[in-house]
């Protein structure tokens, strides 16, 4: 193809590791892109095109030094799979997938299940490169393996306070350092005795996961616990919550608003149902936005956006949602038109009430749009005297419904 870009993946066994495809590429390509640490493992008489160093930051000059070299053979190299977390997803977005030819060397997760025995099908992977390290505490179950790609010498120390802070200290470490290499090397302990502050920039961590005695268990499924979040009062409670989830029904990828957050439990718990699921919390109080943020990060969703101030006027300019929950505020002017007004056809609108006033709101809408309108009710078993009777809290309205059409 005219114009192609080979892209090589290459392991810490550098040159001699690669097949007789990847060396081709590499041979023939009259300019050589990667980082110094790739391209020092090239020998230069087998590979005497021009090198040239990715400079810093990297995604937002992909373009234009691809386009400078576009009538020249280009290579770029990769460290293992190039689409495995790696520079394949960028060149792709950068200049389309049909002008790229991959090379894929083992990536370091095959490598780690390799020397763990571990089998790669049922083992997850999570990146903290370029990622906030609070994103590990969503992934974390007991029993769980846990493969970990780290950004740099200092990440298995920051990972290892991460989990003896939040009790999960009881957690096997083993970082697998330069795996493929001469140099390759196992280093093993747990959260709470880990002794390394650094190690080889050039490693995956593999974790068992083992929660402390004592550490709230927090389940795979909407309907945390309660206990689970940093509130004063604002919070949906667990079962109401967990219907609400349902009532939403989050996908892969889908953006929901969270109108009212409170605590943020919606939000939160929207994006723990899928990595992928995005969220932004609208909240007028700027003590609970930032209670909101301490959730999000205490609970493994940093990526959770959090935007202070009232509601409509705060979703001015927000992107267009999948689905939209209202937990507080119905009865502020021409919120509820806004919301039905920004939802897209086939997107989903969820509200719910403990107020007569904004339950007139939600039948009014359920006769003009129709939905489900329900009433949840929880009662919790309390000591009466020397026996036990049934408190019930108060109850909650829901509307929710689907806006007629298909999205686009």
């Amino acid at each position: 193809m005219n114009g192609a870009i080979a892209v090589v993946g290459i392991g810490a066994d550098g040159w001699d590791g690669l097949p007789a495809a990847s060396r081709r590429a590499l041979g023939t390509a009259e300019v050589l892109i990667g980082a110094p640490r790739q391209l020092d493992l090239l020998p230069r008489d087998a590979c005497p095109g021009e090198r040239i160093t990715w400079p810093s930051p990297l995604r937002p000059a992909v373009p234009g030094l691809l386009a400078t070299h576009q009538d020249r053979a280009v290579a770029v190299l990769a460290s293992g799979d190039p689409s495995f977390y790696g520079i394949g997803r960028t060149l792709a977005e950068a200049v389309g997938a049909d002008r790229l030819r991959i090379h894929p060397h083992p990536s370091s997760v095959s490598y780690a299940c390799a020397r763990l025995g571990w089998p790669l099908e049922d083992t997850e992977t999570l990146s903290l490169v370029a990622r906030p390290l609070a994103a590990l505490s969503a992934a974390l179950h007991p029993g769980r393996r846990l493969l970990v790609l780290g950004e740099g010498p200092a990440t298995p120390a920051q990972v290892a306070a991460r989990l003896r802070d939040t009790g999960w200290g009881g957690t096997r470490i083993r970082v697998l350092e330069q795996l493929g290499g001469d140099r390759e090397r196992i280093l093993d302990a747990t959260a709470a005795d880990w002794p390394h502050e650094r190690t080889d920039a050039l490693h995956v961590l593999a974790l068992d996961c083992v929660r402390d005695p004592g550490t709230l268990r927090l389940g795979a499924v909407p309907g945390l616990p309660d206990e689970a979040y940093e509130h004063d009062g604002q919070l949906t409670k667990r079962y109401v919550r967990a219907a609400t989830l349902a009532a939403l029904a989050p996908a892969p990828g889908e953006l929901l608003w969270d109108i009212g957050g409170g605590s943020g439990s919606i939000g939160v718990e929207w994006m723990r149902a899928h990595r992928s699921c995005r969220a932004i919390t609208v909240e007028k109080s700027p003590q609970r936005a930032e209670r909101i943020g301490r959730n999000a990060d205490a609970l493994g969703v940093p990526g959770l956006r959090v935007i202070t101030g009232p509601a409509p006027e705060a979703l001015s300019g927000l992107a267009s949602p999948d689905a939209i929950f209202i937990g507080g505020g119905l009865t502020a002017p021409g919120l509820l038109d806004a919301c039905w007004d920004a939802l897209p056809a086939g997107g989903r609108l969820v509200a719910n009430t403990v107020t007569l006033e904004s339950e007139a709101l939600l039948a009014d809408r359920y006769r003009r749009h129709g939905g489900e309108l329900v009433r949840l009710a929880v009662a919790s078993a309390v000591p009466v005297g020397g026996f036990t009777g049934w408190r019930q809290a108060m109850p909650v309205t829901q509307w929710s419904v689907t806006k007629p059409g298909e999205r686009a």
